[in-house]
């Protein structure tokens, strides 16, 4: 079964330990994926996302071009394995040539430093997705949680009150015009009604899972998952335990297949199989005990069809979905 992946940590991941001076690359290493253990999976594409803590970098928009250009140089090395995604057609070509797709994306809004400019002069070097924040208030929005030095996080409180900034506004509606899909994961609830009642396209939640399954405010409602549905979005199912299923302690919660389909069966119940699709986070999250890398895929794929699921669902949860949005989002033609 081919796999469509939203949202991993791995280019990061990968350029912060070269950064310290380590040998590392893309075609093997110890993180949750590479291009071996991609293989092994049946990877058509994989969304790579540069992400950036604000708080420990001292110049986040130098730190992310330069993690671009580490994305591009891991690119050049294994052209003849990966290449990368512009366009819908991009993907459609790559998987004709044998080869694994590679979407860059950008984790953490705040790069832009409330630029438009610099927005666009990402979408110039191939970024095709933005979050709009991480776990700060960034200039676009605020997050459903803080991270404050000190503070224990409140992972139960939905924040319903603080959404997106003026300048928010203005970036969704310029990523609409570029043909950017706004990635709404760590966004505050107040935020995600804002973006929904701001926008026409279909947006996603590329790695956020089902509240109503793990109380965590960085999944989703069931409200929420209706309006994303209607508006022919995607949720990106994330491997995070804690995401997953819930626990007294974050560092208790051990990843099944278990509570990955409970999720999946409950989006489904609630919004349909249309709106699921796969955004793990590997290599920004604790290792899920059952699928701890990228090689394990095809045993979700079991566990679906154990449960009921047909064939032509699990196509659409495991690819099809993430191709139907890129295809209306991104457009066929270069710009």
């Amino acid at each position: 079964m081919k796999v469509a992946d939203m949202h991993c940590d791995t280019i990061t991941a990968l350029y912060d330990t070269t950064v310290k001076g380590e040998t590392c690359s893309l075609n093997r290493n110890t993180f949750h994926i590479d291009i071996e253990k991609m293989q092994k999976g049946d990877y058509l594409l994989q969304n790579f996302a540069v992400f950036v803590d604000l708080k420990s970098q001292e110049n986040p928009l130098e730190y992310c071009l330069k993690a671009i250009d580490f994305y591009y140089g891991q690119l050049e090395l294994y052209k003849e394995i990966l290449a990368p995604v512009f366009t819908y057609e991009d993907i459609l070509r790559n998987r004709e040539a044998g080869k694994i797709s590679t979407l860059l994306t950008i984790e953490e809004g705040g790069v832009t430093k409330c630029s438009l400019e610099h927005l666009r002069n990402y979408y110039r070097l191939g970024v095709r997705m933005l979050t709009l924040t991480w776990n700060y208030e960034n200039g676009i929005g605020y997050p459903n949680f803080t991270l404050a030095e000190g503070e224990k996080p409140d992972f139960f409180t939905p924040d319903s009150e603080k959404g997106l900034t003026d300048f928010g506004l203005k970036m969704i509606w310029e990523m609409e015009r570029l043909g950017m899909i706004i990635d709404v994961s760590h966004l505050s609830d107040a935020g995600f009604y804002q973006v929904l009642k701001n926008t026409t396209k279909p947006f996603v939640a590329s790695h956020s899972n089902a509240r109503k399954v793990c109380r965590h405010v960085r999944n989703l409602t069931d409200d929420m998952i209706i309006k994303l549905a209607e508006r022919g979005g995607i949720t990106g199912m994330n491997f995070c335990p804690s995401f997953l299923q819930e626990a007294k302690q974050e560092e208790e919660a051990v990843g099944t297949i278990v509570s990955l389909v409970e999720n999946i069966k409950h989006i489904a119940n609630i919004g349909g199989y249309e709106c699921i699709g796969l955004g793990s986070d590997f290599d920004g999250i604790p290792s899920h005990k059952e699928l701890p890398d990228a090689s394990y895929l095809p045993l979700l794929e079991e566990a679906l069809k154990k449960e009921g699921f047909q064939n032509h669902e699990i196509e659409a949860i495991f690819y099809k979905n993430v191709l139907r949005v890129y295809k209306e989002v991104l457009g066929c033609k270069k710009p």
